[in-house]
């Protein structure tokens, strides 16, 4: 087990550092920062200055040794727009993106898992089909489409909630839903596939021959076995909350993390879109470990699977 993880454990800090370097390269061929910041107007004696100081006239590579060695020692770098440390601006915003995505995963668990496994155990029925119809159309709808949509019907004709902003609890009902409702659509689709191919094993068959209600074949067979696939996907939401909260935080103007991506990569503040894109890769690789215990101690042929490869 302990080999099991350390190799995963491996992966992930190498797709961190990848994510990272990928993040660096595209940001510095995006645009000149300097002059984004400083205007077109700015004398060149100026922008020359700026660069100077913040280290943007050294060779990519330097910059590039730099960044990591900083990194390494925990300096995530400074705000070319506010000159606070980027990890200052980051952690601000946090508690408002968990304020959000919280409450959308949950909404996406207790939607998407029953609506998926009531589904499976009447396959071919009305409730069926409906789940089926409303999760294909949650998948398929894009988030912001989503969003507007909720805010033309709620806030522009019925007026019941506000349309953006962070003043109450109100203020939160439309994102959640719309951090939810795509989340829980495309688990209810997962979580069927699973337990259909779940109950259509032949240990399935063979419990239910025995005389064992179904009840407790669904119970103590069906859904741990289809729990295994399943758990994937949930890992997978589990690390988005993050990067999946950055358009509906621009459109409901809601003051996360998420937009404040969207107004660093627009001003080209490189330090703090670095700062977020290695948190959203550190929350997507820590979810990813998680499920592989999971793995693990849901299916100890993993382990043995591990080991047996080693």
């Amino acid at each position: 087990m302990l080999r099991y993880l350390l190799s995963r454990s491996a992966r992930a800090l190498l797709t961190v550092a990848l994510v990272v370097t990928f993040a660096f390269v595209v940001l510095r061929m995006s645009g000149d920062p300097a002059l984004l910041i400083m205007g077109p107007e700015a004398p060149p004696e100026a922008v020359a200055a700026f660069r100077a100081a913040w280290g943007l006239d050294q060779p990519i590579w330097v910059q590039y040794v730099s960044y990591f060695t900083a990194i390494a020692q925990g300096d995530l770098g400074v705000s070319f727009r506010d000159g606070r440390p980027a990890i200052e601006l980051v952690a601000e915003r946090i508690p408002a993106t968990l304020a959000l995505t919280l409450p959308a995963l949950l909404l996406k668990l207790a939607l998407g898992v029953p609506a998926g496994v009531w589904a499976a155990l009447h396959r071919d029925t009305a409730f069926d089909r409906a789940v089926m119809v409303v999760a294909v159309m949650g998948f398929a709808i894009p988030s912001f489409v989503l969003a507007l949509g909720l805010v033309l019907v709620f806030s522009v004709n019925l007026g019941w909630l506000p349309s953006g902003g962070r003043d109450s609890w109100m203020h939160a009902i439309l994102p959640v839903f719309t951090l939810g409702l795509g989340g829980a659509a495309a688990l209810a689709r997962f979580t069927r596939s699973a337990m259909l191919e779940t109950l259509g094993q032949p240990y399935i068959r063979t419990a239910s021959a025995k005389g064992l209600p179904w009840a407790r074949v669904v119970r103590g067979h069906a859904l741990p076995n289809a729990a295994i696939p399943t758990v994937t996907l949930v890992g997978f939401l589990v690390g988005s909350l993050i990067a999946g909260a950055v358009v509906v935080e621009s459109v409901f103007s809601w003051p996360g993390v998420g937009r404040l991506l969207v107004v660093a990569v627009a001003n080209r503040d490189l330090a703090v879109v670095q700062c977020i894109l290695l948190l959203v890769a550190a929350t997507m690789v820590t979810s990813n470990l998680i499920v592989d215990f999971l793995y693990g101690v849901l299916d100890p042929r993993l382990r043995s699977g591990a080991r047996a490869g080693q």
